[in-house]
């Protein structure tokens, strides 16, 4: 039951950080009652700038208070330049690495279609994860666990827009990037699972942070774009709630899958 509640409250973060997202690359109107957004044009470079702003908060908050998480996270983090350690390195840099593509996936699928249709694709991770340990963990899915994965999936399918428009001609491709972050999540929890042999969640959680950070700075400065006109005031506010809410949902599915709750 414990594990149940924690997978909601994970899961609500999740989809309430991309709700900001959407908000910032398109005007809604917040209940009914009064309209905001569209503050940034929904494009590759600025998706990178959103993540970046994003992780530019992330890293040092999470940082701040790691210890109390976990009083060795720093030793821990230390002990990686260790020979015997680069295995668990590696993994935690591939952890930073998938973790900067489904976000930059989510967020270009989350400009071109709506928000509900991308996330619902995005929560088809289960799926993969599944699989993806059955592959690469040895741990076949069970009778309740296929029952499950029909669902998600026929689920999926009937939130796929249909259109004979040109006028939605994005929509084809915001379905794929929206699957494609599923996927890139279920590989990056399975390596999580992996990696927690060897290390604990919080400085995992903190290396994937730091280095999805410099792979976001670095795609700032291969896609330029013109940042001069840009609205910055709500885009850092939505910063700093995506990235309460990040970290909060990563903590709480990554403690989850130390467990062996999910």
């Amino acid at each position: 039951m414990f594990g149940f509640i924690i997978v909601l409250l994970a899961s609500f973060c999740f989809c309430f950080q991309n709700v900001i997202v959407r908000i910032l690359f398109n005007e809604q109107t917040i209940l009914g009652i009064f309209p905001t957004g569209g503050f940034v044009i929904p494009n590759l470079q600025n998706s990178f700038l959103l993540m970046f702003m994003r992780m530019v908060l992330v890293v040092p908050l999470m940082a701040s208070f790691a210890t109390k998480l976990y009083p060795l996270t720093w030793q821990d983090i230390r002990g990686l330049g260790n020979n015997e350690a680069r295995p668990i390195l590696g993994r935690s840099l591939l952890g930073g690495v998938l973790m900067f593509l489904y976000l930059a996936l989510l967020y270009v699928s989350i400009g071109l279609i709506e928000t509900g249709i991308a996330l619902t694709l995005f929560f088809t991770y289960p799926i993969f994860t599944s699989l993806f340990s059955w592959a690469f963990l040895g741990i076949p899915p069970t009778r309740f666990r296929w029952m499950i994965m029909v669902v998600v999936l026929v689920g999926s399918f009937l939130t796929i827009p249909y259109t004979q428009t040109t006028s939605d001609s994005y929509n084809g491709i915001g379905v794929i990037f929206g699957i494609a972050s599923g996927l890139a999540y279920a590989l990056y929890t399975v390596n999580a699972q992996k990696t927690f042999e060897g290390i604990h969640p919080v400085p995992f959680t903190w290396i994937s942070f730091a280095t999805a950070l410099g792979l976001s700075t670095l795609s700032l400065f291969i896609w330029q774009g013109d940042n001069t006109n840009l609205n910055w005031t709500p885009m850092w506010v939505g910063g700093f709630l995506s990235a309460i809410v990040t970290l909060s949902g990563h903590l709480m599915f990554t403690g989850l899958t130390q467990r062996h709750y999910i």
